[in-house]
């Protein structure tokens, strides 16, 4: 057991939550799911928590109700070795939800991720002169981040 575990809030749709992470990471996998009785707070029968593991990461996902709302002071992010990686992350992770600029999107539950090809801090941390403010520049222009576009930069 890991000693520090996310505990992520939702309003009623972590079991939702809990089966789009599992169905997206190929390392994944869904752990105990525990339900609320006749004494509540929650409708008798429906999720409280919900565990699962997403790249050997465990995670516990509460529906605790719409007292708290997820920021994006707070985000997940993945390392992509490849577009396709980055590609595969992006739209499953995207859809219904929003993208943002700089490799950022909020899935449909509200949560913050970052999709981030290895590539950018290697090609930020260049001694070429120049190099790292181009693919700064190249990086502000785009949502999803593409590798090519930023070698190219």
């Amino acid at each position: 057991m890991q000693k520090i575990t996310p505990f992520l809030w939702f309003d009623g749709n972590a079991e939702d939550a809990m089966n789009l992470y599992v169905s997206v990471f190929k390392d994944a996998k869904i752990g105990s799911v525990s339900r609320y009785g006749a004494a509540g707070p929650g409708p008798a029968g429906s999720v409280m928590t919900a565990s699962f593991s997403l790249q050997g990461q465990e995670f516990i996902a509460l529906n605790g109700g719409p007292i708290y709302k997820f920021t994006p002071a707070i985000s997940f992010m993945v390392s992509c070795e490849t577009q396709e990686e980055v590609d595969h992350y992006w739209n499953a992770l995207s859809a219904g939800g929003s993208e943002e600029p700089c490799g950022w999107l909020r899935d449909k539950f509200g949560m913050s991720w970052q999709i981030v090809p290895t590539a950018l801090p290697k090609l930020m941390t260049s001694k070429e002169p120049g190099r790292a403010g181009r693919v700064m520049q190249a990086m502000l222009k785009m949502k999803k981040i593409d590798i090519k576009g930023l070698e190219d930069a």
